[in-house]
């Protein structure tokens, strides 16, 4: 329980924001300057610079839609970026340096798209499944980015920024595709978030592909959405053609929200949704798109998933969308687990708006 500084309501909000999410939606400029100001501290530690750079006499880098135009001597969001003497060097993201952890992940995997890819459920087989059912016996190639474009305050995986402050470990996109043997049927780029290295997930995957020429090897995306069109564009086309799935994190619908909770604008991931939304009813049966949306108490629970349902529904009803419990981390530790009849009510209300294909991950986190 916390008290808004705003309106004094107190309730399910969050101590480090401490503004309720009626405030953050009215957006009066206490709460923007409240909010900046847990942004801002969130991400001192990590050496990470807040807001987004938009330095007029800085230099664009274009790689996410960011699109941060830095500074002489500073660095972009992700902090992989950094301007010397107007030429941005880039510390991590190509195709020789990649930061990262991997690890063999054996099928069926904890991938939140799990129930209803090839590795999980065999749909597309003989194609793009080596079996019937879920692949026994092969694993994922999981690629865990130490890098991102957002920066949520409540991160379920928030050790990646230590990855981002150490710079460290570096793997080539070739030395990565070099772990991909005979029992690796898929790859998933996630972390962190693949948007500020995608230049070197894609390298990686060519690579790869081609040393699999003739066997199955899927790549897949597990993202925030934000990345530059373009460069999506590109990976989604190897995803597409390979079999593999394109994740999108829905964190909220409204962009207000999207800023009090992730310090970024949701449009560019709301846009990039839509263009991938048209190749997935290309690949019906073996889905191509999926969507998640974390709920969270007190900020992202029936109202956000109402809008984005609808959102997904209006595109297209086969596409996948899974509810995925919160657990308190980060900046957020300190609200609690959701119950389980708001995440029955979420999954009622989704599939009232039209979506075929829904599920509640994360069940045993349910109080």
């Amino acid at each position: 329980m916390g008290t808004c500084k705003v309106c004094g309501k107190t309730g399910l909000i969050s101590t480090f924001i401490s503004v309720c999410r009626k405030c953050i939606l009215e957006q009066s400029d206490m709460v923007k300057k409240i909010l900046e100001e847990a942004h801002k501290k969130s991400r001192e530690k990590f050496g990470l610079p807040y807001p987004i750079p938009k330095d007029p006499n800085g230099v664009k880098c274009g790689i996410c839609g960011n699109e941060c135009v830095i500074g002489d001597g500073k660095f972009g969001f992700c902090g992989l970026v950094k301007n010397e003497g107007g030429k941005l060097i880039r510390l991590a993201g190509t195709a020789d340096k990649g930061l990262l952890e991997w690890y063999y992940d054996p099928h069926v995997t904890n991938c939140v798209a799990s129930w209803v890819c090839p590795a999980g459920t065999g749909c597309g087989y003989p194609k793009y499944a080596k079996s019937r059912g879920p692949e026994i016996g092969y694993f994922n190639l999981a690629v865990f980015y130490g890098a991102c474009n957002f920066n949520c305050l409540f991160c379920q995986n928030w050790h990646f920024k230590e990855l981002t402050k150490n710079l460290s470990p570096l793997v080539s996109a070739k030395d990565l595709a070099e772990k991909v043997d005979k029992r690796v049927t898929c790859i998933c780029f996630f972390g962190g978030d693949p948007g500020p290295q995608i230049l070197h997930a894609i390298e990686t995957s060519k690579i790869a592909l081609r040393k699999k020429k003739g066997d199955i090897l899927r790549v897949c995306l597990e993202t925030n959405g934000n990345l530059n069109p373009k460069l999506l564009e590109e990976f989604a086309e190897l995803a597409f053609h390979s079999g593999g799935v394109i994740k999108f994190d829905l964190k909220c619908f409204e962009e207000k929200l999207s800023f009090a909770l992730s310090g970024v604008s949701n449009r560019n991931t709301c846009k990039n949704f839509k263009m991938l939304a048209k190749m997935h009813r290309d690949r019906p049966k073996v889905p191509f798109l999926h969507a998640s949306t974390l709920l969270i108490p007190g900020y992202v629970m029936q109202d956000e998933v109402d809008k984005i349902s609808k959102f997904i529904a209006k595109l297209d009803p086969s596409i996948p969308y899974s509810l995925l419990a919160f657990w308190p981390t980060f900046m957020m530790s300190d609200l609690p687990l959701v119950k389980r009849e708001d995440a029955e009510e979420c999954l009622r209300i989704a599939k009232e708006n039209g979506l075929e294909r829904v599920r509640i991950g994360n069940l045993h986190l349910l109080v």
